[in-house]
């Protein structure tokens, strides 16, 4: 019997000269149209090798020239639709690394927009009508938030530490405490970025002590950068030391070395007044005497991936003089998105217009009112197999910043003893759009701070289809 099936399969010949097989090439084109019927017909050759002869009659394969092009047709369409699409974050971490980081706010979308349809002020000066630098669109901004004298951008902050390695420290050495050598997402390590820019990195101190001392005793003629790294994303308790800031720049001023610090997150405004401690602003370490400070712009700064320097007007412009910059240089998109965000601190409205500091702020009593509403559209789908409760949580900012410290919330918890969730998860994030959520225990967990009010009805849509 499968010899049989196996001697109906089309020739792929057949199904390209075919009526159907020729709309669908004017439609795309040969190649595209010609992997694809390839990719059917192994499918259909590999149902029928797998499956038993003796199921093979409960199965129904449709081996029509006519069928088999529909199949391609749907191949197509879902072969051509984005890898990179909208999903629906229900996992309560807002800068989520993996979902896309922080969400643009509705003024950076606006420009992002118009700039992407228009020609732009890129690399012009209005009043000369001569060649300008694209940094000028958001450099005064710049140094209005960081209280800089000067700022500088690059595609990420791993690129602007490599930048600022290769300027200052290429065949020369920096010094770094033991306890801040970190890896951050995607293995990016501070030791290995420092062997890729020529600098030597020297050690100095103990994992949980480094004193003054320390680094003074390993000053030498050879050595390029005193070198701080922020360790946003753990903390070592207990028995510790560290060098603070100011007493590295005064070091540095004695022996005329510049000081530099990895700031990573990096926040412009204190957000000690929602409960988020121990993270220090830009503006607080170029005030205690940085000579650079580079951080992220996705993570709490809230807009798009760009790594920000903001220091010294001297150390800047070598920066800009790098050939390495060209290299590292940011777009229009980056730019025109960027200087909105910016521009929302500059009018002091970050945390109601920028989605990353809006959802860290938004009370939790707002969030349980959110996670009722989801509750009442699910609540009949719920059988024996299933219990909703909505219970007291933790929202966490993600990105590395506040790891030991967390935002409350309320979440609502969809709790089984008689089935998988994996088996809903899955379904779940093959939903369109995609959902993500938290399995814990034999629950999965919606936390409504990540989740938009529009977005609560396609979730319960995508429950009802999936339970």
């Amino acid at each position: 019997m499968k010899k049989e099936l196996f001697k109906k399969i089309p020739a792929v010949n057949d199904l390209l000269k075919s009526e159907y097989g020729k709309k669908l090439i004017k439609k795309y084109n040969h190649e595209l149209v010609l992997k694809s019927i390839r990719t059917i017909l192994d499918k259909k050759r590999e149902i029928i090798a797998k499956t038993k002869t003796e199921k093979l009659n409960d199965l129904v394969i449709n081996l029509e020239i006519k069928s088999l092009i529909n199949e391609v047709n749907d191949y197509l369409v879902d072969y051509l639709k984005p890898n990179l699409e909208k999903v629906i974050n229900g996992t309560g971490i807002i800068v989520h690394t993996n979902l896309g980081r922080s969400i643009l706010s509705s003024d950076a979308i606006n420009n992002l927009v118009n700039v992407a349809k228009n020609y732009s002020t890129l690399e012009i000066n209005k009043k000369s009508g001569e060649r300008g630098s694209r940094y000028e669109n958001v450099r005064e901004l710049l140094i209005s938030l960081t209280v800089a004298e000067d700022g500088f951008v690059v595609n990420n902050n791993a690129a602007a530490v490599l930048l600022i390695l290769d300027t200052f420290a290429k065949g020369k050495e920096v010094i770094l405490s033991r306890g801040e050598m970190v890896e951050v997402g995607g293995s990016f390590r501070i030791p290995e970025v420092m062997e890729k820019s020529g600098a030597k990195l020297v050690e100095v101190g103990a994992t949980n002590k480094v004193s003054i001392k320390d680094y003074e005793s390993k000053i030498n003629d050879n050595t390029g950068i005193l070198l701080k790294v922020h360790t946003s994303n753990y903390k070592i308790l207990g028995f510790t030391e560290e060098v603070k800031l100011k007493e590295l720049v005064d070091l540095g001023e004695k022996y005329s070395i510049p000081v530099v610090e990895d700031l990573g997150s990096g926040i412009i405004n204190d957000l000690s007044d929602l409960g988020l401690v121990d993270e220090p602003t830009v503006a607080d370490k170029i005030k205690q005497g940085a000579d650079l400070v580079s951080f992220s712009g996705d993570k709490l700064l809230g807009g798009p991936q760009v790594g920000i320097i903001a220091g010294k007007k001297a150390y800047i412009n070598k920066l800009k003089n790098n050939p390495l910059t060209r290299a590292l240089r940011v777009d229009k998109f980056t730019l025109s998105t960027l200087e909105s965000t910016l521009k929302s601190y500059i009018k002091q409205k970050e945390r109601e217009e920028i989605p990353t500091l809006k959802m860290i702020s938004e009370k939790s009593d707002l969030i349980k009112n959110k996670t009722k509403r989801l509750k009442e559209k699910i609540i009949n789908l719920c059988n024996d197999k299933y219990l909703l409760s909505i219970n007291k949580g933790t929202s966490k900012v993600g990105g590395g910043a506040f790891p030991l410290q967390g935002i409350p919330t309320y979440v609502l918890k969809l709790k089984t003893k008689k089935s998988n969730l994996n088996t809903l998860g899955y379904k779940l994030r093959m939903n369109n759009p995609p959902i993500f959520t938290r399995l814990h225990d034999n629950s999965m967990i919606f936390d409504l701070r990540t989740i938009k009010d529009q977005e609560i009805p396609q979730i319960a849509k995508a429950l009802k289809k999936a339970l």
